[in-house]
């Protein structure tokens, strides 16, 4: 007797039916209540200069051997990768030189992940997190999220910091741990590794020095890496998205004592940094001088960008940076939806009536120059004693 097969007949696609509960039915922790979550705007225009990313993608020959590598490591993908991160971490302190060994380094996912370790093992409930405003808008939600008090004192007027004006606000506050970035983002300020040093003397808190752009500045390597050996509660961080041109890549790492990694080693999770994240980065830094090479001139348009800006009429905050922060407009938010009209995607951040925008390769600065002057004929300036 012939069996007739059976013939299978695709399932008509089901109509999604989402739960229809909403975020305020939860029970969230009560500081979440209300919140947004983080991001700047990622919308498709002809020109972004809002997130302070290298223009530049790796060239082809470094896509080649990131493939290449990737392709390899998919042969073992069904294991877990190395969780202490070992080659990894030797090729970056090969990179960063200094003196620095293997053992001083701790990489994750991108600086957001390092600085959560860092809270988390040295933060935390009764604890408190001290930096200076304005500054980098992810800082409070760092310390929110491992339950670490938020505490800010503001930078002079120049946004910059003296020694002084650091060690007061230690003394006032107590902080666990303070926070100095250099250059500070939004504003591109630095603060001399001179100050850091005395700093760290007089204070037994952690310090973290966030260096996310540090290789945009002048002098690369006037570094706070170089006080290692002198201050053991020193943390410097750092990533690769930024002149690394590897923001997609999400890659950053702090460079500390040892005893201070097996801190950060503590608190992080198993498996953290996937092994595909590990044999692009390590690819990126075998290419480092590629993978550098325009930064000496986004630096010089980053310089260009603040004479061309000032000549213009605008303020602007002197930046040692890949950014500039310009303005002061009566309405910020006008002149940035203003530029977006025109394709053109800058930063509505930092303090009353500035914009940010990011050095861009020739086109995009361009575009940019091309918009501005078309936008500011009507954007009303505010007066130097308005706030």
């Amino acid at each position: 007797m012939t069996q007739r097969r059976r013939t299978t007949q695709p399932r008509p696609m089901a109509k999604p039916q989402p739960n229809p509960i909403q975020l305020a039915d939860l029970p969230l922790r009560p500081e979440l209540v209300g919140e947004e979550p983080y991001g700047a705007p990622q919308l498709d225009v002809p020109v972004c200069l809002n997130v302070n990313e290298n223009p530049y993608p790796p060239s082809e020959s470094v896509r080649k051997d990131m493939a290449k590598a990737v392709s390899n490591a998919g042969k073992g993908l069904n294991r877990y990768p190395d969780r202490e991160a070992t080659g990894l971490r030797e090729d970056l302190a090969r990179y960063i030189g200094f003196g620095v060994s293997s053992d001083q380094i701790w990489p994750a996912n991108g600086s957001n992940e390092v600085m959560t370790h860092i809270l988390q093992a040295f933060g935390g409930p009764g604890r408190t997190l001290l930096t200076f405003t304005p500054t980098y808008s992810m800082y409070p939600e760092y310390a929110r999220n491992t339950h670490t008090e938020y505490v800010t004192r503001p930078r002079n007027a120049s946004y910059g910091l003296t020694t002084d004006e650091i060690v007061s606000a230690i003394e006032e506050v107590k902080p666990d741990v303070v926070l100095l970035t250099t250059p500070n983002n939004p504003t591109g300020t630095t603060i001399p590794v001179a100050v850091i040093d005395e700093v760290c003397s007089a204070t037994d808190a952690i310090i973290v020095v966030d260096e996310a752009y540090q290789e945009f500045t002048d002098t690369p390597e006037d570094s706070a890496i170089a006080l290692l050996p002198k201050h053991g509660r020193l943390i410097v961080v750092r990533t690769l998205s930024k002149a690394f041109a590897l923001a997609g890549g999400r890659l950053g790492y702090a460079v500390a004592a040892p005893a201070v990694v097996d801190a950060l080693r503590i608190v992080r999770l198993p498996y953290h940094l996937s092994e595909v994240s590990q044999v692009v980065a390590r690819v990126a830094l075998a290419h480092a001088p590629e993978m550098l090479a325009r930064v000496d001139e986004l630096r010089e348009t980053r310089a260009n960008l603040e004479d061309w800006l000032r000549a213009h009429g605008l303020d602007v905050v002197s930046s040692q940076s890949n950014f500039v922060l310009f303005g002061r407009f009566a309405d910020r938010h006008a002149v940035f939806r203003a530029l977006l009209d025109h394709g053109v995607l800058v930063r509505e951040v930092g303090p009353t009536g500035y914009l940010r925008v990011c050095a861009g390769t020739p086109r995009e600065t361009d575009a940019f120059r091309a918009a501005l002057l078309d936008v500011l004929p009507t954007a009303r300036r505010l007066d130097p004693e308005e706030d």
